[in-house]
């Protein structure tokens, strides 16, 4: 009668799972320090991407809402030296009139410097500038009045002046009804600005109408900045006609400006700083992947009996290699799910400090519980290989 040849008994999934968390059970405490190093690293590059992208949602944020269709013409410099390039008076005008332009505004600057009272020294001015203000320029930047109101056609021919917030901290102003000296003379300030993120140049301003500039401070009304606000589909066609039209003779002379490039620039930039970080957070998490190869390696050499025994019981080489690299599979996925939630932590704490909206995108969660996988397997490899070459004869002798 032919002898069957015996086959090794083949493990369930549940089997493998029971095995290969066997070593983790009987050492809690190495468990907890080897994944501590994944979870290290894994926290570190959610919290990085996390903080990034929560940073970056609130510039996108912010320039949703104050529009990315904003443009300033400026006098630019002259072909002729030592000429002064000055805007048309009916500038506002002409710009209002072009094709997709929504609306248009001004301010023009104003010699002279605001102080507290008549007392404080001419040469005190605080960084603050004087500028004649159109009554459109509020809505064009999509300002808005802390405290008090806007100039209007009833307030822009008296002596009445808007302060931009850093001005009116600058000046010790913290509501309006209060008087600065402007000039020569006493003006009320009937409003005061929230800070304006696409012109921070009137937050360091004092703003009066355009009519009382011209009869109380000599102002000879000449724009020197005009701000227009176009549709998101003219904005390019209108850059290309801003100039022409201020000034069909010299365009060349008018320098257009676009205010949101900045908070464009910076929110690539957080994309390109966190990319530094990230590099520095995978460095984290490697050396996490060496202390977990490190402890199954010292695993392989403790459990050896164990090893002997279950070969001498019928365990293929295979089935020792599945038990390890799960047990190494386990432990890294252990630190890394540790690691996911105490970056998404760290990014809601950092966001909820820094009044951001929180943001950890699902590509970073992961791609990062992911790499502990393959890291946890390539960890994993070489102990496990080194277990299933093991004697049961030399294994328990050994033992």
């Amino acid at each position: 009668m032919a002898r069957r040849k015996l086959r090794p008994a083949r493990l369930s999934p549940r089997d493998v799972l029971h095995v290969g968390s066997g070593g983790m059970r009987s050492r809690p405490l190495r468990v907890v320090l080897s994944a501590l190093g994944i979870a290290i690293g894994i926290a570190t590059m959610i919290a990085v991407v996390g903080i990034s992208a929560s940073s970056k949602e609130q510039l996108l944020q912010r320039l949703d809402r104050l529009g990315t269709n904003m443009l300033v013409a400026e006098p630019g410099e002259s072909m002729f030296a030592g000429e002064d390039v000055k805007l048309p008076r009916h500038s506002v005008g002409v710009v209002s009139r072009i094709d997709g332009v929504e609306q248009a505004g001004a301010t023009g600057t104003v010699k002279g410097s605001v102080r507290r009272n008549e007392k404080v020294s001419e040469d005190e001015t605080g960084g603050i500038s004087v500028r004649a203000a159109s009554e459109g320029l509020l809505k064009v930047v999509r300002g808005e009045v802390g405290s008090g109101s806007w100039l209007n056609k009833a307030n822009s021919r008296y002596p009445a002046v808007v302060l931009g917030h850093v001005s009116a901290r600058r000046l010790g102003i913290g509501a309006a009804g209060q008087q600065v000296w402007l000039g020569n003379r006493y003006f009320t300030v009937v409003g005061i600005l929230e800070p304006l993120p696409l012109a921070p140049e009137l937050e360091r301003a004092a703003l009066v109408g355009w009519e009382a500039a011209e009869r109380f401070l000599g102002f000879d009304g000449h724009p020197t900045a005009v701000y227009e606000r176009s549709t998101n589909d003219t904005v390019e066609n209108v850059r290309d006609l801003l100039a022409a039209g201020i000034d069909p003779q010299n365009p060349q002379n008018i320098k257009i400006t676009d205010p949101s490039a900045k908070l464009q620039a910076q929110a690539a930039m957080e994309g390109a700083f966190s990319s530094l970080l990230l590099g520095l957070g995978s460095i984290a998490l490697l050396v996490g992947g060496v202390g977990v190869a490190n402890t199954m390696i010292i695993s392989v050499l403790e459990r050896r009996f164990e090893i002997g025994l279950r070969r001498s019981l019928g365990a293929s080489r295979g089935q020792i290699r599945i038990q390890f690299i799960t047990e190494s599979l386990l432990l890294s996925g252990l630190g890394g799910l540790a690691g996911v939630l105490l970056g998404a932590a760290m990014t809601g704490i950092f966001a909820r400090v820094d009044g951001l909206p929180w943001v950890v995108p699902l590509w970073a969660v992961g791609g990062g519980f992911g790499a502990t996988l393959v890291i946890g397997t390539v960890a994993g490899l070489y102990p496990a290989v080194r277990a299933a070459r093991l004697s049961p004869t030399l294994a328990l002798h050994a033992a």
